[in-house]
């Protein structure tokens, strides 16, 4: 499992798109899967989104969870990564999911 978290500033629909497009032009592989989105009345809004790619490295699929939440343009963003490890008692490469949050990371330092 691999985790990336950022507290950012901005539009939360761009910054979902921004980051969505960014994850599927980073990899071949990579998949939307699905997401839900959520909004209180306070104004508190919360964006999850799931993808999937095929890890070359680790030779299976790889998912990654994406959560954006946002108040006005206060946003926090956590994505986690699993599903690497070939091994069954315990995590024997964990690559594929770094690789895949790499993507993610560099699209978010990018803005």
């Amino acid at each position: 499992m691999a985790k990336l978290e950022r507290y950012l500033t901005g539009n939360l629909d761009d910054l979902l798109d921004y980051l969505h497009r960014g994850i599927l032009n980073g990899s071949a592989s990579a998949s939307y899967e699905d997401g839900s989105d959520y909004q209180s009345d306070g104004g508190l809004r919360c964006a999850v989104r799931v993808y999937e790619r095929y890890s070359w490295s680790g030779g299976n699929r790889v998912s990654m969870n994406l959560t954006l939440v946002g108040r006005g343009r206060e946003l926090f963003l956590s994505a986690i990564t699993s599903g690497g490890s070939q091994a069954v008692l315990f995590k024997v490469n964990t690559w594929g999911e770094e690789a895949f949050l790499d993507t993610l990371r560099a699209v978010a330092d990018g803005l």
